[in-house]
Protein backbone atom coordinates (compact mmCIF):
# COMPACT_ATOMS: atom_id res chain seq x y z
CA UNK A 1 0.00 0.00 0.00
CA UNK A 2 2.69 2.57 0.43
CA UNK A 3 4.81 2.08 -2.06
CA UNK A 4 1.96 2.94 -4.50
CA UNK A 5 0.68 5.34 -2.25
CA UNK A 6 3.83 7.35 -2.26
CA UNK A 7 4.87 6.93 -5.22
CA UNK A 8 1.72 8.00 -6.72
CA UNK A 9 1.90 10.94 -4.27
CA UNK A 10 5.48 11.85 -5.45
CA UNK A 11 4.98 11.71 -9.20
CA UNK A 12 1.72 14.01 -9.14
CA UNK A 13 3.29 16.50 -6.80
CA UNK A 14 6.87 16.63 -8.66
CA UNK A 15 5.68 15.38 -12.04
CA UNK A 16 9.41 14.17 -12.03
CA UNK A 17 10.30 10.72 -13.29
CA UNK A 18 14.17 11.16 -11.49
CA UNK A 19 12.09 12.24 -8.45
CA UNK A 20 9.83 9.07 -8.90
CA UNK A 21 12.82 6.41 -8.74
CA UNK A 22 14.38 8.44 -6.38
CA UNK A 23 11.96 7.82 -3.77
CA UNK A 24 12.00 3.93 -5.15
CA UNK A 25 15.74 3.77 -4.56
CA UNK A 26 15.75 5.74 -0.92
CA UNK A 27 13.60 2.53 -0.05
CA UNK A 28 16.46 0.13 0.21
CA UNK A 29 18.81 2.76 1.55
CA UNK A 30 19.55 0.28 4.33
CA UNK A 31 20.93 -2.70 2.02
CA UNK A 32 24.67 -1.45 2.81
CA UNK A 33 24.28 -2.21 6.12
CA UNK A 34 22.07 -5.37 5.77
CA UNK A 35 24.99 -7.62 6.74
CA UNK A 36 25.05 -6.20 9.93
CA UNK A 37 21.54 -7.30 10.80
CA UNK A 38 22.53 -10.57 9.80
CA UNK A 39 25.10 -10.50 12.06
CA UNK A 40 22.53 -9.08 14.66
CA UNK A 41 20.13 -11.85 13.92
CA UNK A 42 23.17 -14.44 14.28
CA UNK A 43 24.38 -12.89 18.10
CA UNK A 44 20.92 -12.02 19.16
CA UNK A 45 18.35 -13.58 17.60
CA UNK A 46 15.73 -12.70 14.79
CA UNK A 47 12.52 -11.74 16.79
CA UNK A 48 14.32 -9.23 18.34
CA UNK A 49 14.63 -7.25 15.32
CA UNK A 50 11.06 -7.99 13.80
CA UNK A 51 9.61 -6.08 17.06
CA UNK A 52 12.24 -2.93 16.42
CA UNK A 53 11.37 -3.05 12.26
CA UNK A 54 7.63 -3.30 12.73
CA UNK A 55 7.28 -0.58 15.81
CA UNK A 56 9.60 1.97 13.28
CA UNK A 57 7.18 1.27 10.88
CA UNK A 58 4.46 1.79 12.72
CA UNK A 59 5.87 5.47 13.97
CA UNK A 60 7.03 6.29 10.26
CA UNK A 61 3.13 5.68 8.81
CA UNK A 62 1.72 7.65 12.39
CA UNK A 63 3.64 10.33 11.05
CA UNK A 64 2.87 10.79 7.70
CA UNK A 65 -0.32 10.49 8.55
CA UNK A 66 -0.09 13.17 11.06
CA UNK A 67 0.84 15.42 8.59
CA UNK A 68 -1.56 14.43 6.04
CA UNK A 69 -4.12 15.50 8.16
CA UNK A 70 -2.49 18.78 8.68
CA UNK A 71 -1.88 19.43 5.35
CA UNK A 72 1.71 19.69 5.96
CA UNK A 73 3.26 16.75 3.67
CA UNK A 74 5.04 17.83 1.10
CA UNK A 75 7.60 15.59 -1.65
CA UNK A 76 10.22 16.46 0.52
CA UNK A 77 8.76 14.95 3.97
CA UNK A 78 7.42 11.80 2.30
CA UNK A 79 11.53 11.57 0.77
CA UNK A 80 12.90 12.16 4.27
CA UNK A 81 10.19 9.17 5.80
CA UNK A 82 11.29 6.87 2.85
CA UNK A 83 14.83 7.20 3.96
CA UNK A 84 14.21 5.97 7.28
CA UNK A 85 12.32 3.33 6.52
CA UNK A 86 14.99 2.36 3.78
CA UNK A 87 17.41 1.84 6.26
CA UNK A 88 15.82 -1.13 7.71
CA UNK A 89 13.52 -2.71 5.06
CA UNK A 90 15.53 -4.36 3.12
CA UNK A 91 16.41 -7.04 6.28
CA UNK A 92 13.32 -8.16 6.55
CA UNK A 93 14.27 -10.50 4.33
CA UNK A 94 16.90 -11.86 5.84
CA UNK A 95 15.20 -12.49 9.17
CA UNK A 96 12.58 -14.17 7.75
CA UNK A 97 14.22 -16.40 5.54
CA UNK A 98 16.83 -16.98 8.01
CA UNK A 99 13.95 -17.99 10.82
CA UNK A 100 12.48 -20.49 7.97
CA UNK A 101 15.52 -22.46 7.55
CA UNK A 102 16.52 -22.17 11.17
CA UNK A 103 13.84 -24.70 11.84
CA UNK A 104 12.87 -26.49 8.77
CA UNK A 105 15.22 -29.67 7.31
CA UNK A 106 16.51 -28.87 3.94
CA UNK A 107 14.25 -30.72 1.98
CA UNK A 108 11.13 -29.16 2.48
CA UNK A 109 12.95 -25.52 2.46
CA UNK A 110 11.73 -25.04 -0.79
CA UNK A 111 7.97 -25.62 0.12
CA UNK A 112 8.14 -23.23 3.20
CA UNK A 113 9.52 -20.76 1.36
CA UNK A 114 7.16 -20.82 -1.37
CA UNK A 115 4.36 -20.68 1.62
CA UNK A 116 6.41 -17.82 3.17
CA UNK A 117 6.09 -15.87 -0.36
CA UNK A 118 2.62 -16.26 -0.58
CA UNK A 119 1.45 -14.53 2.51
CA UNK A 120 3.94 -11.70 0.86
CA UNK A 121 2.22 -12.29 -2.22
CA UNK A 122 -1.09 -12.57 -1.60
CA UNK A 123 -0.96 -9.05 0.57
CA UNK A 124 0.09 -7.11 -2.43
CA UNK A 125 -2.21 -8.21 -4.15
CA UNK A 126 -4.65 -6.84 -1.35
CA UNK A 127 -2.31 -3.88 -0.93
CA UNK A 128 -1.88 -2.42 -4.12
CA UNK A 129 -6.28 -2.59 -4.64
CA UNK A 130 -6.81 -1.09 -1.52
CA UNK A 131 -4.00 1.82 -1.48
CA UNK A 132 -4.87 2.71 -5.00
CA UNK A 133 -9.03 2.45 -3.66
CA UNK A 134 -8.75 4.18 -0.27
CA UNK A 135 -6.53 7.42 -1.28
CA UNK A 136 -8.65 7.62 -4.06
CA UNK A 137 -12.74 8.02 -2.23
CA UNK A 138 -11.45 9.15 1.11
CA UNK A 139 -7.63 11.16 1.00
CA UNK A 140 -4.09 10.13 2.20
CA UNK A 141 -4.69 10.43 5.88
CA UNK A 142 -7.40 7.83 5.76
CA UNK A 143 -5.21 5.85 3.84
CA UNK A 144 -2.74 6.10 5.96
CA UNK A 145 -4.95 5.41 9.29
CA UNK A 146 -5.14 1.96 7.50
CA UNK A 147 -1.48 1.78 7.05
CA UNK A 148 -0.47 2.98 10.42
CA UNK A 149 -3.12 -0.16 12.27
CA UNK A 150 -1.99 -2.82 10.08
CA UNK A 151 1.74 -2.30 11.02
CA UNK A 152 0.34 -1.89 14.60
CA UNK A 153 -1.24 -5.34 14.10
CA UNK A 154 1.78 -6.73 12.45
CA UNK A 155 4.08 -5.69 15.58
CA UNK A 156 2.00 -7.16 18.13
CA UNK A 157 1.90 -10.48 15.82
CA UNK A 158 5.70 -10.45 15.84
CA UNK A 159 5.93 -10.26 19.67
CA UNK A 160 4.99 -13.93 19.25
CA UNK A 161 7.70 -14.90 16.62
CA UNK A 162 10.09 -15.39 18.98
CA UNK A 163 10.93 -15.60 22.77
CA UNK A 164 14.00 -17.96 22.77
CA UNK A 165 13.32 -18.90 26.95
CA UNK A 166 9.60 -19.49 26.51
CA UNK A 167 10.43 -21.85 23.38
CA UNK A 168 13.13 -23.86 25.36
CA UNK A 169 10.23 -23.87 28.30
CA UNK A 170 6.99 -24.62 26.16
CA UNK A 171 9.29 -27.59 24.27
CA UNK A 172 9.95 -31.70 25.66
CA UNK A 173 13.69 -32.54 26.71
CA UNK A 174 14.05 -33.49 22.94
CA UNK A 175 12.79 -30.68 21.60
CA UNK A 176 14.76 -28.43 23.19
CA UNK A 177 17.77 -29.85 22.44
CA UNK A 178 16.67 -29.58 18.81
CA UNK A 179 15.68 -25.75 18.81
CA UNK A 180 19.38 -25.44 20.65
CA UNK A 181 20.99 -27.24 17.99
CA UNK A 182 19.27 -25.36 15.45
CA UNK A 183 20.50 -22.32 16.73
CA UNK A 184 22.64 -20.02 14.05
CA UNK A 185 25.36 -19.99 16.60
CA UNK A 186 26.21 -21.20 20.15
CA UNK A 187 26.11 -18.38 22.95
CA UNK A 188 29.64 -19.62 24.20
CA UNK A 189 30.57 -18.85 20.52
CA UNK A 190 29.11 -15.23 20.39
CA UNK A 191 31.58 -13.25 22.61
CA UNK A 192 34.36 -15.03 20.49
CA UNK A 193 34.61 -12.52 17.52
CA UNK A 194 33.59 -9.02 16.67
CA UNK A 195 30.94 -8.14 14.71
CA UNK A 196 32.98 -7.23 12.16
CA UNK A 197 35.03 -10.36 12.10
CA UNK A 198 31.76 -12.03 11.58
CA UNK A 199 31.20 -9.91 8.89
CA UNK A 200 34.64 -10.67 7.04
CA UNK A 201 34.00 -14.27 7.40
CA UNK A 202 30.86 -14.16 6.14
CA UNK A 203 32.37 -12.22 2.91
CA UNK A 204 35.42 -14.85 2.88
CA UNK A 205 33.14 -17.74 3.26
CA UNK A 206 30.45 -16.72 0.01
CA UNK A 207 33.65 -15.75 -2.06
CA UNK A 208 34.74 -19.31 -1.86
CA UNK A 209 31.46 -21.14 -2.61
CA UNK A 210 30.49 -21.52 -6.61
CA UNK A 211 26.56 -21.70 -5.64
CA UNK A 212 27.05 -18.94 -3.25
CA UNK A 213 28.59 -16.60 -5.46
CA UNK A 214 26.31 -17.39 -8.53
CA UNK A 215 23.04 -16.53 -6.58
CA UNK A 216 24.45 -13.05 -5.59
CA UNK A 217 25.06 -12.47 -8.85
CA UNK A 218 21.80 -13.35 -9.79
CA UNK A 219 20.10 -11.60 -7.02
CA UNK A 220 22.50 -8.25 -7.86
CA UNK A 221 21.34 -8.54 -11.86
CA UNK A 222 17.32 -8.77 -11.13
CA UNK A 223 17.59 -5.75 -9.29
CA UNK A 224 19.72 -3.93 -11.15
CA UNK A 225 17.38 -4.78 -14.73
CA UNK A 226 14.03 -6.68 -13.55
CA UNK A 227 13.05 -5.20 -10.91
CA UNK A 228 12.92 -1.14 -11.85
CA UNK A 229 9.82 -1.53 -13.86
CA UNK A 230 7.78 -3.03 -11.15
CA UNK A 231 9.39 -1.38 -8.35
CA UNK A 232 9.84 2.31 -8.90
CA UNK A 233 8.64 3.04 -12.12
CA UNK A 234 4.91 1.40 -12.01
CA UNK A 235 3.24 4.77 -11.40
CA UNK A 236 5.36 6.38 -13.97
CA UNK A 237 4.07 3.65 -16.22
CA UNK A 238 0.43 3.99 -15.38
CA UNK A 239 0.27 7.56 -15.94
CA UNK A 240 2.73 8.40 -18.82
CA UNK A 241 1.85 5.07 -20.60
CA UNK A 242 -1.47 3.84 -19.95
CA UNK A 243 -3.00 7.09 -19.11
CA UNK A 244 -4.62 5.64 -16.28
CA UNK A 245 -5.57 7.27 -12.81
CA UNK A 246 -4.75 5.62 -9.16
CA UNK A 247 -6.76 2.60 -10.18
CA UNK A 248 -5.03 1.07 -12.73
CA UNK A 249 -1.98 2.06 -10.82
CA UNK A 250 -3.55 -0.11 -8.25
CA UNK A 251 -4.77 -3.01 -10.59
CA UNK A 252 -1.12 -2.97 -12.35
CA UNK A 253 0.50 -3.55 -9.30
CA UNK A 254 -2.30 -6.40 -8.21
CA UNK A 255 -0.96 -7.84 -11.82
CA UNK A 256 2.55 -8.61 -10.94
CA UNK A 257 1.52 -9.55 -7.27
CA UNK A 258 -0.93 -12.09 -9.02
CA UNK A 259 1.54 -13.75 -10.92
CA UNK A 260 4.00 -14.15 -8.35
CA UNK A 261 1.41 -15.39 -5.68
CA UNK A 262 0.52 -18.18 -8.60
CA UNK A 263 4.37 -19.26 -8.74
CA UNK A 264 4.62 -18.86 -4.77
CA UNK A 265 1.49 -21.85 -4.98
CA UNK A 266 3.51 -23.60 -7.62
CA UNK A 267 6.59 -23.85 -5.41
CA UNK A 268 4.75 -24.04 -2.23
CA UNK A 269 3.64 -27.53 -3.51
CA UNK A 270 7.06 -28.53 -3.20
CA UNK A 271 6.65 -30.82 -6.56
CA UNK A 272 8.91 -28.75 -8.56
CA UNK A 273 11.72 -31.09 -9.85
CA UNK A 274 14.17 -29.17 -11.81
CA UNK A 275 16.41 -28.48 -9.40
CA UNK A 276 16.73 -24.89 -7.74
CA UNK A 277 19.47 -23.85 -9.25
CA UNK A 278 18.08 -24.65 -13.07
CA UNK A 279 15.22 -22.81 -12.14
CA UNK A 280 16.05 -20.00 -10.84
CA UNK A 281 18.15 -19.51 -14.13
CA UNK A 282 15.32 -20.40 -16.46
CA UNK A 283 13.05 -18.37 -14.57
CA UNK A 284 15.22 -15.33 -14.81
CA UNK A 285 15.40 -15.57 -18.42
CA UNK A 286 11.53 -15.79 -18.43
CA UNK A 287 10.84 -12.69 -16.75
CA UNK A 288 13.47 -10.98 -18.58
CA UNK A 289 11.65 -12.19 -21.63
CA UNK A 290 8.29 -10.87 -20.13
CA UNK A 291 9.72 -7.38 -19.27
CA UNK A 292 10.49 -6.77 -22.94
CA UNK A 293 7.32 -7.54 -23.75
CA UNK A 294 5.47 -5.44 -21.39
CA UNK A 295 7.64 -2.28 -22.67
CA UNK A 296 6.34 -2.37 -25.53
CA UNK A 297 2.13 -2.30 -24.61
CA UNK A 298 0.71 0.63 -24.65
CA UNK A 299 -3.32 -0.27 -23.13
CA UNK A 300 -3.82 -1.44 -19.59
CA UNK A 301 -4.98 -5.06 -19.89
CA UNK A 302 -2.08 -6.50 -22.23
CA UNK A 303 0.27 -4.57 -19.60
CA UNK A 304 -1.56 -5.99 -17.01
CA UNK A 305 -0.90 -9.86 -18.95
CA UNK A 306 2.68 -9.01 -19.27
CA UNK A 307 2.97 -8.22 -15.63
CA UNK A 308 1.32 -10.99 -14.74
CA UNK A 309 3.82 -13.40 -16.49
CA UNK A 310 6.92 -11.45 -15.28
CA UNK A 311 5.44 -11.95 -11.61
CA UNK A 312 5.01 -15.79 -11.97
CA UNK A 313 8.64 -15.78 -12.91
CA UNK A 314 9.74 -13.45 -10.95
CA UNK A 315 8.43 -16.00 -7.90
CA UNK A 316 9.87 -19.17 -9.79
CA UNK A 317 13.46 -17.20 -9.97
CA UNK A 318 13.79 -15.58 -6.41
CA UNK A 319 12.51 -18.43 -4.28
CA UNK A 320 14.91 -20.83 -5.34
CA UNK A 321 17.42 -18.27 -5.39
CA UNK A 322 16.89 -18.64 -1.91
CA UNK A 323 16.63 -21.91 -1.65
CA UNK A 324 20.20 -22.52 -3.54
CA UNK A 325 21.95 -20.11 -1.05
CA UNK A 326 20.39 -21.79 1.99
CA UNK A 327 21.04 -25.27 1.72
CA UNK A 328 24.92 -24.06 0.50
CA UNK A 329 25.70 -22.44 3.82
CA UNK A 330 26.43 -23.96 7.30
CA UNK A 331 23.65 -22.85 9.94
CA UNK A 332 26.80 -21.09 12.18
CA UNK A 333 26.53 -18.56 8.57
CA UNK A 334 23.42 -18.06 7.63
CA UNK A 335 21.93 -15.22 9.13
CA UNK A 336 25.80 -13.60 7.94
CA UNK A 337 25.40 -14.83 4.43
CA UNK A 338 21.68 -13.61 3.60
CA UNK A 339 22.71 -10.10 5.12
CA UNK A 340 25.46 -10.49 2.50
CA UNK A 341 22.82 -11.52 0.12
CA UNK A 342 20.84 -8.16 0.88
CA UNK A 343 23.82 -6.33 -0.57
CA UNK A 344 22.71 -6.96 -4.19
CA UNK A 345 19.52 -4.95 -3.54
CA UNK A 346 21.82 -2.34 -4.24
CA UNK A 347 21.75 -3.39 -7.58
CA UNK A 348 18.28 -1.76 -7.48
CA UNK A 349 18.88 1.81 -6.30
CA UNK A 350 21.37 1.86 -9.25
CA UNK A 351 18.92 0.50 -12.13
CA UNK A 352 16.26 3.10 -10.78
CA UNK A 353 18.63 5.92 -10.73
CA UNK A 354 20.20 5.10 -14.27
CA UNK A 355 16.94 4.02 -15.79
CA UNK A 356 15.11 8.31 -14.82
CA UNK A 357 17.34 10.08 -17.34
CA UNK A 358 17.28 7.17 -19.73
CA UNK A 359 13.43 7.38 -19.45
CA UNK A 360 13.73 11.08 -19.89
CA UNK A 361 16.07 11.15 -23.07
CA UNK A 362 15.49 7.73 -25.16
CA UNK A 363 12.28 7.11 -24.00
CA UNK A 364 10.67 4.60 -21.72
CA UNK A 365 10.18 1.75 -24.39
CA UNK A 366 13.60 1.78 -25.52
CA UNK A 367 15.25 1.93 -22.02
CA UNK A 368 13.24 -1.23 -20.63
CA UNK A 369 14.02 -3.19 -23.38
CA UNK A 370 17.44 -2.73 -23.19
CA UNK A 371 17.61 -3.60 -19.34
CA UNK A 372 15.98 -6.50 -20.69
CA UNK A 373 18.36 -7.59 -23.30
CA UNK A 374 21.31 -6.87 -21.20
CA UNK A 375 19.87 -9.22 -18.51
CA UNK A 376 19.30 -11.78 -20.89
CA UNK A 377 23.07 -11.70 -21.96
CA UNK A 378 24.19 -11.36 -18.30
CA UNK A 379 21.82 -14.63 -17.11
CA UNK A 380 23.19 -16.42 -19.78
CA UNK A 381 26.99 -15.32 -18.52
CA UNK A 382 26.03 -16.59 -14.96
CA UNK A 383 24.94 -19.90 -15.97
CA UNK A 384 28.18 -20.01 -18.00
CA UNK A 385 30.49 -19.26 -15.22
CA UNK A 386 28.83 -21.36 -12.52
CA UNK A 387 27.55 -23.64 -14.70
CA UNK A 388 28.70 -27.06 -12.07
CA UNK A 389 27.21 -25.33 -8.83
CA UNK A 390 24.00 -23.66 -10.66
CA UNK A 391 22.85 -26.51 -13.38
CA UNK A 392 24.37 -30.04 -12.86
CA UNK A 393 23.93 -30.17 -9.48
CA UNK A 394 21.89 -28.73 -6.57
CA UNK A 395 23.42 -27.59 -3.88
CA UNK A 396 23.46 -30.47 -0.32
CA UNK A 397 21.43 -29.55 2.34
Amino acid sequence: MEVLILGWYILVESESVVLLVFFGALQYLGSLVSPMFGVAGDRFGYGRLLWMTRALYAVMAALLGCLAASDLLSPTAVLIIAGLNGLVRPSDMVMRYALIAQYLPASQLMGALGISRITSDSARIAGALAGAGVVAMFGMAPAYLVVTTLYVVSFMLSLQVVSPRKIESDTTPTAQTDVDAAAPASRSNRPSSSPWQDLRSAAVYVWHRPALMGGMSMAFLANLVAFPLFIGLLPYVAKNIYGVGQGGLGWLGASFASGALLGSLVLSSNRVRLGAGRLMLIAGMGWLVANAFQAQTSTLLSGMAWLAAAGFAQSLCMTPLAAVMLRATEPAYRGRVMGMRILAIWGLPVGLMLSGPMIEHLGFQFTMTSYALVGMALTLAIGLRWRQALWHEDPPG
